[in-house]
């Protein structure tokens, strides 16, 4: 299931709209949503209000936020206004307005990632019920002894690369004729 929006008559440069479109390539749409009110760029507004109008469109439609992914960013020309400024010696220097048009289209990721994530989510609440006090003590226990494992398995990289330092100044003061 495809979701569309268009917003039409951007009074934005393509070439501006589309620099901020680039950085949302890799982006959920919620995510890009949270995100682009924080782009120091005057043209993340109108993109920003095309994600949101495709957020809504998927929400009345029944669909889960969290669950879309972008299948289509595009920004097309749209009208050109073609202007002039006064130039010197009476001349006219023609400009051009440009307008565009934004098209986003929305779609549903495939079912083998929302499994993985429905999968990953379970085993985090699985692991943060506890029932009792007893539940609580185990689980310090086993936090405090994956923390000394650490440390341990820490200072023996430390030392073996204590050792090579070592080997290596040895090495070089051999090497250094003495005067």
């Amino acid at each position: 299931m495809l979701i569309k929006s268009i917003q039409k008559n951007v009074r934005q440069s393509p070439r501006k709209l589309r620099l901020v479109t680039h950085l949302l390539k890799d982006l959920t749409p919620l995510e890009a949503y949270e995100k682009l009110p924080f782009v120091k760029k005057r043209s993340a507004d109108p993109i920003r209000k095309t994600i949101g109008t495709a957020l809504a469109n998927a929400r009345e439609q029944g669909l889960n936020d969290t669950d879309l992914e972008f299948k289509e960013i595009q920004v097309n020309e749209g009208p050109v206004l073609k202007r002039w400024r006064a130039g010197a010696r009476g001349m006219a220097k023609p400009y051009k307005r440009r307008w565009s048009h934004i098209r986003i289209v929305l779609g549903i990721k495939d079912d083998s990632k929302i499994a993985k994530t429905k999968k990953t989510t379970s085993k985090k609440i699985r692991t943060t019920k506890v029932k009792s006090k007893q539940d609580i003590k185990e689980v310090k226990v086993k936090k405090t002894a994956r923390t000394e494992t650490i440390k341990k398995d820490m200072t023996k990289m430390n030392k073996s690369l204590g050792d090579q330092q070592i080997k290596g100044k040895e090495a070089q003061q051999k090497r250094m004729p003495s005067s």
